[in-house]
């Protein structure tokens, strides 16, 4: 058995395909960086984190790009020997219109080098690739409609694409405008059989999300919708504990089995708040007597476990799933499962060889900057969990920070940092960011700042057993002093702040180093070790 998610913390949108025993999962990475996370696994059950494939300027960069903007949705798919990846750059949220630029790369190994990206066209977002069995290649999206008196959702797209041409080619037509839960997006398409089945998720990405399931058998439709509903959804069961239920992806098993797999969140009990984010869950499906799909445990509701056999030469994934992790900074790029905000030269942020064993990040603009942030961080797997780092910064004045920091995005976090000021000195303080209300979270009158020695090494650490969030520091990585001891981890969440559905990331914990002046001044960090703790 497996149980669910199979993907922890924020892994949203997941495409999944298959190339012999190997599957791989797609995910979207949003404004983070570089983009598109694609895990691997042979036996359904234990996943490792793979690549990154949209790793240089060519293929992305997200600068300036809002919060919860980037990239979105990929999908992942594989024909002939080659793998292709569409993937949608998303640069506004607010208001009626949407700057949706869709494209696809390719890579004859997963793990390789992509092709520079081809432009498909930017009508929508949520792009995918459909492989036909006479080699022809057909191109889906939804459409966003910007105008006032429309659904800004107004279905779904086929066209041809061109390998040849590097293009779209013929007319674009509506083959799908939704159904009664409105927000169609996410189109997978599938031949099986004597039909063609088109995936889509609906109800939008919050706690009235689904995925809908609707057939032809022609490409371009007429699609007539199961007419037993959704085929997953947590919107009737907000009692259950996987919510937001919707957005997924099929595959076909070497031995004939259909697993589906799609996004979820696992609010903290009592709450609507998902601080992990969106994850990805995995469920068998079968094939009814009239040709529909539908959940092999019964229902619509998605099951927390199911049953998938981990092969034993992969079990080791999952025991290493909940060990502490200790990373030093000792080799010449990060380890795999740290990632940045948005730019594509992150030698602007950070190095690994300005002082061998350290990772150096260069003071750069605000926590709130859209632009050149040198945050490093990982995403948080364990509602509990302890984080720990070991810095030097020596700051001249209160322009300079540096520090630990639990981060959702560039208006909600917390962060114990070191500054200096002319009253206390180097010292020791919290911030918080709540929407777009900065508060110094436990010091509003800066009274208990904790003044430091200069030139020495110091421990910071943040312990979760969510929602409480303390942070602590240590001279010496043994007898710890808590800094602030009641934060509201639940702050870093999607629906914080702006509403259910407004956001759509997770949460991370990391460093950073800002330089308000523009003198770059550097913070050192000599590890950082994450692991969960006993919820």
């Amino acid at each position: 058995m497996v149980r669910n998610p199979i993907l922890r913390g924020f892994n949203p949108d997941p495409s999944i395909c298959r190339v012999g025993e190997n599957y791989y999962i797609a995910t979207s990475t949003f404004e983070w960086y570089p983009g598109v996370q694609i895990h691997h696994s042979r036996d359904l059950a234990n996943w490792r984190l793979l690549c990154r494939p949209l790793n240089r300027p060519a293929l992305l960069d997200l600068a300036g790009v809002p919060d919860s903007c980037g990239v979105w949705a990929p999908c992942l798919t594989w024909h002939e020997g080659l793998f292709y990846l569409c993937y949608s750059v998303v640069r506004r949220f607010d208001g009626n219109f949407k700057d949706t630029h869709n494209y696809l790369t390719t890579a004859s190994r997963i793990d390789g080098d992509w092709s520079d990206p081809v432009y498909l066209n930017s009508s929508g977002f949520d792009p995918s690739l459909y492989h036909a069995e006479d080699g022809r290649k057909f191109y889906l999206n939804m459409v966003w409609d910007h105008r006032p008196d429309r659904t800004f959702f107004s279905g779904i797209t086929l066209q041809e694409y061109s390998p040849t041409a590097g293009a779209l080619i013929g007319k674009r037509r509506l083959i799908f405008d939704g159904s009664k839960f409105d927000c169609t997006e996410g189109p997978h398409l599938y031949r099986h059989g004597d039909y063609f089945y088109l995936i889509t998720a609906e109800g939008g990405t919050g706690y009235e999300h689904v995925i809908s399931m609707a057939r032809s058998r022609n490409i371009d439709g007429p699609y007539e919708l199961d007419p037993a509903g959704p085929v997953v959804t947590s919107r009737h069961a907000p009692e259950h504990p996987l919510q937001r239920a919707g957005h997924g992806d099929l595959v076909e098993t070497p031995d004939g089995r259909f697993f589906l797999v799609h996004l979820c969140s696992r609010p903290l009990p009592g709450t609507r708040r998902s601080l992990l984010g969106r994850e990805t869950a995995i469920q068998e499906v079968e094939q009814t007597a009239d040709g529909w799909f539908r959940l092999a445990s019964g229902g619509n509701l998605p099951a927390v476990e199911v049953s998938v056999t981990a092969r034993d030469d992969e079990k080791a994934v999952e025991a290493a799933g909940a060990a502490t992790i200790h990373d030093r900074f000792d080799q010449a790029e990060l380890p795999p499962h740290y990632q940045w905000l948005r730019t594509s030269r992150p030698q602007e942020l950070f190095s690994l060889a300005a002082r061998p064993g350290r990772l150096r990040l260069f003071g750069r603009e605000s926590l709130g900057s859209l632009y050149e942030q040198a945050l490093v961080a990982r995403r948080q797997e364990h509602f509990s969990y302890e984080a720990v780092t070991e810095i030097e910064f020596e700051p001249e004045h209160f322009q300079q920070m540096a520090g630990l920091v639990c981060y959702y995005n560039s208006s909600k976090f917390h962060y114990l940092y070191v500054s200096c000021d002319d009253e206390v000195g180097k010292h020791l303080a919290v911030m918080s960011c709540e929407g777009e209300r900065l508060l110094d979270a436990r010091f509003p009158d800066y009274e208990h700042r904790v003044a430091l020695p200069e030139n020495q090494p110091l421990f910071l650490r943040v312990r979760i057993h969510a929602p409480d969030l303390v942070f602590s520091w240590s001279a010496d990585g043994e007898d710890w002093e808590d800094v602030a001891a009641d934060l509201d981890a639940s702050l870093l969440s999607d629906e914080a702040g702006r509403g259910e559905g407004a956001q759509f990331t997770g949460a991370f914990v990391g460093m950073c180093c800002q330089d308000l002046a523009g003198t770059r001044l550097p913070a050192d960090f000599a590890g950082f070790s994450y692991g969960p703790l006993t919820d």
